[in-house]
């Protein structure tokens, strides 16, 4: 068995509701291998995105541990917990989250402002990645230029322009028409197979059994299933 990278025991998240409180999630166990590519399938509610953005240290659990490449960043301090997203974690969003007022290279060159490289070193990069998801033609193409399925092929390229350990993906194909859906899915699967890219993905779209290796159903906060995909 492939050593997971990530680990995760007894998770669980409540939110406050006014003076309700609502358990999110209730008590998740869960191991994902390195290299591996997860979809988190369930209906709405059941805590698909809740879960992954406690994987990605965006938010914090109640209770449990989270341990991603050997350290439990449940246990980090907000400061070094952002640090270690920023280093380690790409994040893939449904609507883009593309800065408008910059071209598709400046956009992916974002997160690479925080690194020790130079400029030169950071546009050439940047323009590497973008030819890698076949947008080496459109580097100087504003967001409102382009189709939905490019931007969220901008929003990838900017998403593993660090090479982070983790790429998280929530619904990255629910705006996308079914064609464009299908390139990113099919691009998500070559990061996964070709450059060993651990990825997690939200998802309802049940084509995505077909690239992932391993599906997980959440419902009412709850693993009920975990097995491996019809890929």
């Amino acid at each position: 068995m492939t050593t997971p990278i990530v680990e995760i025991t007894d998770l669980r998240k409540s939110y406050f509701r006014g003076e309700q409180v609502v358990e999110v999630l209730k008590g998740i166990n869960l191991k994902v291998s390195e290299g591996g590519f997860t979809a988190l399938m369930g209906p709405s509610g059941s805590g698909k995105s809740t879960l992954l953005n406690l994987i990605a240290g965006i938010d914090k659990p109640d209770v449990g541990s989270l341990t991603i490449s050997g350290l439990d960043i449940s246990s980090l301090s907000e400061n070094d917990l952002a640090e270690w997203r920023s280093n380690n974690v790409g994040f893939i969003f449904q609507f883009y989250n593309l800065m408008p007022v910059l071209t598709a290279e400046q956009n992916v060159e974002l997160p690479l402002l925080l690194s020790d490289l130079d400029a030169k070193s950071r546009k050439s990069r940047s323009r590497t990645i973008l030819e890698m998801v076949g947008l080496g033609d459109r580097l100087d193409h504003y967001p409102n230029e382009l189709s939905g399925g490019q931007q969220q092929r901008v929003a990838i390229a900017r998403a593993i322009v660090t090479d982070p350990t983790l790429i998280v993906a929530d619904e990255p194909t629910g705006d996308l028409d079914r064609n464009s859906a299908s390139d990113v899915l099919n691009l998500l699967q070559r990061l996964n197979s070709e450059a060993g890219k651990t990825i997690i993905m939200v998802t309802h779209d049940i084509s995505a059994t077909h690239v992932a290796n391993e599906v997980v159903h959440l419902d009412k906060g709850e693993l009920i299933s975990n097995e491996a995909s019809n890929k």
